[in-house]
């Protein structure tokens, strides 16, 4: 037998579906805002790259050396060796800034920023870059690790080392005690 279920019933059914079917809807969500745009990229202004170091000459150690003589002393507390001749500005002091454990070794010449220089020693040659901060008009400035190599290199050097700074002319320094001794007071 086949159940007859008056039509109102079914119609109740249907409408209880559809209330519920009504009440789990997503809720309504905010416009999305469009992203605001990527910002314009800004040109900035390169500075021009400092001139390259000149290539010492292949015979650098025969050069005659830059007139002058070392002098040890404490300057400013520190252990400095300076070179050059009496009665007018060091051409180039070695200092040692134990506190940091560095030494600087400072010379007269011109540039700006990070001006590349090298050191060249009898067994190489190793490039350096002039520290801004340290460096003051008419003085660039580069600071070494006490225990760089490259300190070894200067005091153990067959006489002399060459100090060659980008646009300026190359300095030919004997390698005397004095920068020794400014070299172990800082290690």
């Amino acid at each position: 037998m086949k159940a007859n279920i008056p039509p109102v019933r079914h119609l109740a059914a249907v409408a209880a579906l559809a209330a519920l079917a009504g009440s789990c809807a997503a809720p309504r969500q905010a416009p999305v805002q469009p992203a605001p745009p990527a910002p314009r990229p800004v040109a900035v202004a390169t500075p021009a790259p400092p001139p390259p170091l000149p290539r010492p000459p292949a015979n650098w150690i025969d050069q005659p050396a830059t007139p002058g003589d070392w002098t040890w002393g404490i300057v400013a507390g520190r252990s400095t060796a300076s070179y050059g001749q009496p009665g007018k500005a060091p051409l180039v002091t070695l200092a040692c800034d134990k506190g940091d454990g560095e030494v600087w070794i400072s010379r007269i010449g011109t540039g700006s920023g990070h001006v590349p220089a090298a050191l060249s020693t009898t067994t190489g040659t190793r490039p350096l870059v002039s520290d801004p901060e340290l460096s003051s008009p008419g003085r660039i400035t580069i600071a070494i690790r006490a225990k760089d190599p490259i300190l070894d290199a200067i005091a153990f050097s067959r006489g002399r080392f060459a100090f060659d700074l980008a646009g300026n002319a190359p300095l030919y320094l004997p390698s005397w005690p004095e920068v020794s001794r400014v070299i172990e007071d800082c290690r």
